[in-house]
Formats: C-alpha cells, sequence, structure tokens
C-alpha cells in the first residue's frame, strides 16, 4: 500500500517517522525547506527513552496515486494541500487528523463520505524544524467515521495505523470529537503569553481563566444538544467535573495536571503556528465554540475575545500575563 503523510510537522512528523520504520512504501509531503534536510538526514524523534533517527522519503507534492492518504496540515490548510494534489489522491482513503470538528467536512468535497476516516490524535509532540520532533506524551489514536458511515475503508486503515500506534475505534466518534475540542481549548493561552504550558499554567491566574474558557464552552455545546463521548483516558465526566466545581478548586486540579503533562516543554498547536510565523488555527477551536453559539442564538464572550487575543498576537506579538488578563477582564459581561 503506498500512504502519503501530507504535512510533516509535530503530528504529522510522527505519521511519517514511525509509518516509515514500517513495511509500506511511505512519503511525507512537506515544505520547501524540509525536503533536504528530511532526505539527508532522516526524521529525528525524541522521546523519555532517548532518541532516533528514521530513513523517509519526502517531496513537497504528489508525483504518484497514494492508497492512503494522511492529512496532517492544520484545518485552515485543508482544502489548499487537497487541490495541490487532487490527481492522486482520488482513489486514496483520507484520514483527517486536525484539531476541531470541520475537517471531515471539508475532506467531503473531494472524497466519498464512506472513504474519510476521523482520526483523533491523543498523544502530544513538538515540531522543531526542519527534521525533528520532540514525542511530549504517549497516547491512543481513536479512528471513526464522523457521518456514521459503516465501510470497509475504516478497517483498512486501522490495520494499517496498528501496527505503529496504540489504535481504538470508536463509533459515537462525533461526540467524542467535541470532547477533545476542550482538550485543546486551552492553548490559546500559552499562545497568547508565548510560554509553554508547562509555564504558563504554574500561574493559578492562567489555569482559573482556562476554567471560565472551559465553563462557557461547556454550555454552548450543552445548548446545542450536543452530546460529549469520552475519549481514552480522558473521560467525559473530567470536563463536567472541572467546569461545575468552584473556579478556584478546578484551577488548582488543572494546574497540577498541565504542569505535570511532560517532561519537555510543550507549547500546543497554536504557539507552534504563530512561533514559524503562519496563522493558526484558533478559528476552528475557540472559533467553534463562538461559531456554535452564535448558530443557535447563543453567545460566547469569552471565548471570541481569547480568538481576538489570538489574532492579534499573530501580528503584533505576544502580550504578558497582566496585559492577557487586563484585556481579558469583564469579558464574560460583554453583549
Amino acid at each position: 500500500m503506498k500512504i502519503a503523510v501530507l504535512g510533516c510537522g509535530a503530528i504529522g512528523g510522527l505519521f511519517l517517522g514511525y509509518l516509515s520504520k514500517g513495511p509500506e512504501d511511505v512519503l511525507g509531503v512537506v515544505r520547501d525547506y524540509q525536503k533536504e534536510p528530511l532526505e539527508k538526514e532522516g526524521l529525528i524523534i525524541k522521546t523519555d527513552t532517548g532518541r532516533f533517527e528514521v530513513k523517509v522519503k519526502a517531496g513537497t507534492t504528489l508525483a504518484e496515486p497514494v492508497d492512503l492518504a494522511i492529512f496532517a496540515v492544520k484545518t485552515n490548510d485543508l482544502e489548499t494541500i487537497v487541490k495541490e494534489n487532487r490527481p492522486y489522491l482520488k482513489n486514496a482513503i483520507a484520514v483527517s487528523t486536525q484539531n476541531g470538528v470541520r475537517a471531515d467536512s471539508i475532506l467531503s468535497n473531494f472524497f466519498p463520505e464512506e472513504k474519510i476516516v476521523t482520526a483523533i490524535v491523543m498523544f502530544g509532540a513538538t515540531f522543531c524544524p526542519p527534521n525533528k520532533v520532540i514525542y511530549n506524551f504517549p497516547g491512543k489514536l481513536v479512528l471513526g467515521n464522523i457521518f456514521g458511515k459503516k465501510a470497509p475503508y475504516l478497517g483498512e486503515a486501522k490495520k494499517i495505523l496498528e501496527n505503529s500506534f496504540n489504535l481504538e475505534v470508536k463509533e459515537a466518534i462525533k461526540g467524542a470529537k467535541y470532547l477533545k475540542l476542550f482538550v485543546n481549548l486551552n492553548n490559546c493561552i500559552p499562545a497568547v503569553l508565548g510560554k509553554p504550558m508547562q509555564e504558563v499554567f504554574k500561574n493559578l491566574e492562567a489555569a482559573e481563566l482556562a476554567i471560565r474558557l472551559n465553563r462557557e464552552a461547556y454550555r454552548v455545546v450543552k445548548q446545542a444538544g450536543i452530546s460529549l463521548e469520552s475519549l481514552p483516558n480522558y473521560p467525559k465526566e473530567r470536563i463536567e467535573k472541572l467546569v461545575s466545581m468552584p473556579a478556584g478548586e478546578s484551577a488548582q486540579i488543572f494546574s497540577k495536571i498541565m504542569v505535570n503533562l511532560s517532561k519537555e516543554p510543550l507549547e500546543g498547536s497554536i504557539l507552534q503556528s504563530i512561533k514559524r510565523g503562519k496563522f493558526s488555527e484558533i478559528d476552528y477551536i475557540n472559533g467553534e465554540i463562538v461559531k456554535l453559539a452564535k448558530d443557535n442564538n447563543q453567545k460566547a464572550p469569552l471565548n471570541k475575545k481569547i480568538v481576538e487575543l489570538v489574532h492579534r498576537v499573530e501580528k503584533k506579538g505576544f502580550l504578558s500575563e497582566e496585559e492577557l488578563l487586563s484585556k481579558i477582564k469583564g469579558a464574560e459581561n460583554e453583549k
């Protein structure tokens, strides 16, 4: 089977590296600046137990048809990369790995719904350009079909991916995708400050801001009639408990979790994009809560404000903790 990993940053790099260790024919579709280092030096993956190098194949576009296409670009770039490689993707099974909940609907404009495999990534990584990935913490890869299609293509993708990743197949994957949205909802705060999560969430004020963002998002999701589904090592009861407790108590629990999440500095996808001078996926994470609120005649002023601040940082640079807390003050009461 010919496999393409389209987008080889943090998560895409792990897919490219681990799949390339196996028997399949794997190509990474990468940025121009990555191609030569990857071909000459290989992909370097650092884990808790050491580091290793993997010989990989890399190109800036596809040159032949593939059977399995793993899309690991940000949602912002998903449509573009499909169009750039469309002639070689016509018969492929498409795997979405993006944060947020919109990637599968974008792919459905190009692929039959039954050939789209929804993947939820429960492991963390940091991309160190041009050819190094830090594997921050392990976790499962959850597969399903968000459209509810029961087709053999999901089984085909599972057969390939389970050789390299710890897999779980989930039928109710839509609710799980929305729960993953909560996992990523706090990436915005380190992104605004330009600091790793561990450093940011030592500050209980920042941790309490994260709880307030989650509390608002939970209200919006529930009022929209969306049922959350548990993920591996992240039961839905965890978020339900955090948003129902007094904010100060929740902040202390949340702070402890985040500070101990990884031995290596963990930045999150939004900050990693900003540091590389790219627009982030904030509109598909916290922005998704804002959109969902608007679609259901609700308001999400706190998440709306943090989206605005991330876009400001993308253009003008990071804020201090004092600036963030000052600018966010009173946002929940905005009309």
